[in-house]
């Protein structure tokens, strides 16, 4: 019974007790009195009724302010105290706030001893733990950079399809389009959401039956690429890995091979085209030859007939192997390893080779430090190096300046000297003459470099400061192209975790929903952004960020984070708020092209929000629209904090995320406001399961008892 409740009987009995005491007072007197005595008091009880009347109200009145006095005073601190006792246990630096008389703050004084005792034996055994952990934590690091720069996509999987581990490169395989976060694979998710459950069931069943450790198959994806996947079973401890039976799960690993398959293909095309091109020439080759042969005598006017034949036709044969060899070393030179790397880092690298290589004074002139390039870094420092130790040792170039900037989609390289101008000819050919400088040799020529990295190099001069300069004009990508850690703001850990072995554990999947239990679920926590508070007068979602949680863990890399346009006013008073104006919102996709996306990011989990009333009736109202509807249940933060802390003044997440421990940052955008709910829901939990709340029906049943439910929008 809450506090509210209690004052309400207490006062309800005690002005039940003074009517009574009333009533038993007029029953003695008028019990020993006579017909005409009784008639006499009844006449002057008529008489003085009024007066009684505020007698017994005054009495009623001073009762309940008694009692409101003795409930503020002595119930409600109690109340308050239980439930930050409550907090404590999930954040062991609160301390309960004195309250009360001085009997409950001599309480509350040692109860806030006790924590501090506890908080110091839980520092010394966490000391203890980091510190037995530490070799656990090196293997850990150890497999995580592994997995995370294996060539091949891994996905690790339990008997369900559930996936437990991924690594970067599965990630970038089957990632969704740019900004949109992932919607197809991540941490308790199934792989049949990106491989037919068929093909993986054939895979496993011919390791079964074939008494092999892996099997293969070749798959496409949506968008066309061509992956070829091999299956390979993970035994349970002490059983062996044959297909049989003590399996715990599988792993896939995962090639890309639709360059590789477009590159064999061209060459197929390419010999296949010269083989029935070159029939023709051949047999006429071969027929003019053998006519020289056969007949030597004949005149000098048939002879240069036939040896003109043989001159077409070899001139033509070998113009086509030509052409043939130009399209392939194309394609080849379309396959050459790029990687994305920050300009900057690259012109100190080059600094310090040709500094050391020769002897140089080289140095940086403007660097945009903000430019990130697609190159290859190692050729690149060759070609570099080649040039500046051609200029020292034809030109007797001392000084060397190094340059960085962005026009467009080009990002431009420039080696600056100053003295000497050489001819148009004199680059060319160092343009095309294979690298041999500074002790080191290669077949490959400056121009054979740049075109690897689909760039362009040029030579200029500048007269008015009679300086001169090569210019490399590279390919420049944007800090999201790149996979910047922090390109995603607060949404990606600087060390991503692909992987919950927890997840190996049977779970009770088959009870209903409702009776599974709030440890066992998957949850998306989201938040909205709007233009207002209005749902149904017209406001509308201008952003939406979204996390997953999984196995009672955080996945900060796993979030959804989309601007959306409204497609009407923004108005001013909502972007003090949020801070998202009108230029962000230009170009991004209508709610219509976002909310299937979302809705196949929320698949399979519990939806969470902070007033998730707000949340969802702006979802609702797109659902005649958009026909997507967002039936998964709903738990929201606000209520269960009324469920938690019913005595607490206020249940804002800020005040809550307080009251929890959970550190505030990034308040008013969608993601952030999502990733505190998140920590704030994951305090929740234990705190739930003390309160005898177990399973998501119990958590939903108890959230519809509370005063807030009853709010709507």
């Amino acid at each position: 019974m809450s506090s509210p409740a209690k004052l309400i009987v207490a006062v309800a009995v005690a002005s039940s007790f003074l009517l009574a005491v009333l009533a038993a007072l007029w029953l003695v007197i008028g019990a020993g009195l006579e017909a005409p005595e009784q008639a006499l008091l009844a006449s002057l009880l008529e008489r003085r009724l009024g007066a009684l009347l505020m007698i017994v109200f005054a009495a009623c009145v001073f009762l309940f302010l008694i009692l409101r006095a003795a409930h503020e005073f002595l119930l409600l601190p109690l109340a308050r105290a239980a439930e930050e006792a409550a907090a404590l246990l999930e954040r062991p630096t609160v301390r309960l706030s004195p309250q009360g008389s001085s009997e409950l703050q001599e309480l509350i004084g040692a109860v806030n001893r006790v924590a501090v005792q506890r908080e110091a034996r839980e520092a010394a055994i966490e000391a203890q733990i980091r510190a037995a952990n530490a070799a656990a934590e090196a293997d850990r690091n150890r497999f995580a950079v592994l997995m995370s720069e294996l060539a091949q996509g891994v996905i690790v999987c339990n008997l369900d399809g559930r996936v437990l581990l991924y690594n970067r490169r599965a990630r970038a395989l089957f990632a969704a389009s740019p900004g949109h976060g992932m919607a197809a694979l991540g941490l308790g998710r199934s792989i049949y959401g990106i491989f037919d459950r068929h093909l993986i069931a054939y895979a496993l069943e011919h390791i079964a039956s074939r008494r092999r450790s892996h099997s293969h198959f070749v798959t496409a994806t949506e968008s066309g690429r061509l992956l070829r996947v091999l299956v390979a079973p993970i035994p349970e401890a002490g059983a062996a890995a044959d297909g049989g039976a003590g399996l715990s799960g599988y792993m896939t690993m995962i090639e890309d091979m639709t360059e590789t398959f477009d590159s064999e293909s061209t060459r197929d095309r390419l010999l296949q085209d010269l083989t029935e091109s070159s029939r023709g020439p051949v047999a006429n080759l071969r027929a003019a030859a053998e006519t020289l042969y056969d007949y030597a005598d004949m005149d000098a006017g048939d002879r240069r007939r036939f040896l003109a034949v043989v001159r077409d036709e070899a001139e033509g044969l070998a113009g086509r192997v030509e052409a043939a060899a130009r399209t392939y070393a194309a394609v080849l030179k379309a396959r050459w390893p790029l990687e994305d790397m920050l300009g900057a880092d690259l012109l100190t690298a080059a600094c310090r080779r040709i500094a050391d290589r020769c002897a140089l004074q080289v140095s940086l002139d403007e660097v945009d430090a903000g430019v990130w390039i697609k190159v290859d870094g190692f050729s690149m420092l060759q070609a570099m190096s080649y040039l500046a130790a051609r200029l020292h040792d034809e030109y007797r170039i001392r000084d060397l300046k190094l340059r960085l900037s962005r026009d467009g989609a080009m990002a431009h390289i420039d080696l600056i000297w100053s003295g000497v101008f050489m001819s148009t000819e004199t680059v060319m050919h160092w343009e095309l003459d294979p690298m041999n400088a500074a002790g080191e040799a290669t077949p490959l020529t400056v121009r054979d470099v740049v075109e690897r990295n689909a760039g362009e190099v040029w030579f200029q001069r500048d007269h008015a400061s009679y300086r001169a300069f090569f210019r490399f004009l590279l390919p420049a990508v944007s800090a999201q192209e790149a996979g910047l850690p922090g390109a995603a703001g607060a949404t990606v850990d600087s060390r991503p975790e692909f992987y919950d072995f927890d997840l190996f554990r049977d779970e009770e999947t088959d009870l209903a929903l409702d009776d599974r239990l709030l440890a066992q679920l998957a949850y998306t926590v989201f938040d909205t952004e709007t233009t207002g508070l209005e749902p149904s007068a017209g406001d509308e979602i201008i952003q939406i960020g979204a996390v997953r949680i999984v196995n009672r863990r955080l996945l900060r890399h796993e979030a959804f984070d989309q601007l959306i346009d409204p497609q009407r006013s923004l108005p001013p008073q909502s972007v003090k708020i949020h801070g998202i104006t009108a230029e962000m919102l230009a170009g991004q996709p209508p709610i219509a092209r976002v909310l299937p996306i979302f809705r196949a990011f929320v698949a399979d989990t519990v939806l969470v929000a902070h007033n998730a009333a707000f949340d969802m009736r702006f979802l609702e109202l797109k659902e005649a629209a958009t026909g997507i509807r967002f039936d998964r249940p709903v738990l929201d933060t606000f209520l269960l904090s009324a469920v938690l802390f019913p005595n607490q003044e206020t249940h804002r997440l800020e005040a809550i995320a307080e009251r929890l421990g959970v550190s505030v940052m990034g308040r008013h955008t969608a993601v952030g406001d999502a990733i505190v709910t998140a920590e704030v829901f994951l305090k929740m939990l234990p705190l739930l399961v003390e309160r005898g709340i177990r399973t998501l029906g119990a958590a939903r049943a108890a959230s519809e008892k509370t005063y807030h439910a009853r709010i709507r929008y």
